[in-house]
């Protein structure tokens, strides 16, 4: 399990790589195109890494983003690190932003996306810390 562990955490980062790289295009090119689909590699960070999370905690993969914030808010319930970080807010407050909003409604204003990258810079941050908590014997 630690493997597939490592794997949707690892590939969390490379989401977030691949965004960070089409947004910066889509504004030097003024693409709206490209700056929507870094939104949405974005989400799919935040989606890998929270699936990480889940894993690691309940040794259960969710299978859609419904049964990842009930598993979110039940991880929170059980453990008192997870519940301070609000890893379920953040989950949502990044669908609605970058999902909803920028990839499929178009709603584009540069700013709000780069600070929305970052948000997804500090969720992805604290997952792995949360993932090293996690292995560090009690």
């Amino acid at each position: 399990m630690l493997d597939r562990v490592q794997v949707y955490f690892e590939d969390a980062l490379r989401f977030f790589e691949e965004s960070i790289k089409e947004f910066e295009e889509g504004v030097r090119e003024n693409n709206p195109y490209k700056i929507r689909d870094s939104a949405e590699k974005a989400w799919n960070a935040v989606v890998q890494a929270t699936n990480a999370l889940i894993l690691k905690f309940s040794g259960k993969l969710p299978s859609s983003h419904w049964e990842r914030r009930r598993m979110l808010r039940e991880l929170e319930t059980r453990v008192s690190e997870i519940a301070k970080l609000m890893f379920r807010d953040r989950y949502g407050a990044r669908e609605r932003h970058l999902h909803e909003m920028v990839f499929y409604e178009g709603n584009i204003d540069v700013e709000d996306v780069r600070y929305e990258l970052e948000r997804v810079k500090a969720y992805l941050d604290d997952v792995g810390r949360a993932l090293e908590m996690a292995q560090r014997p009690s």
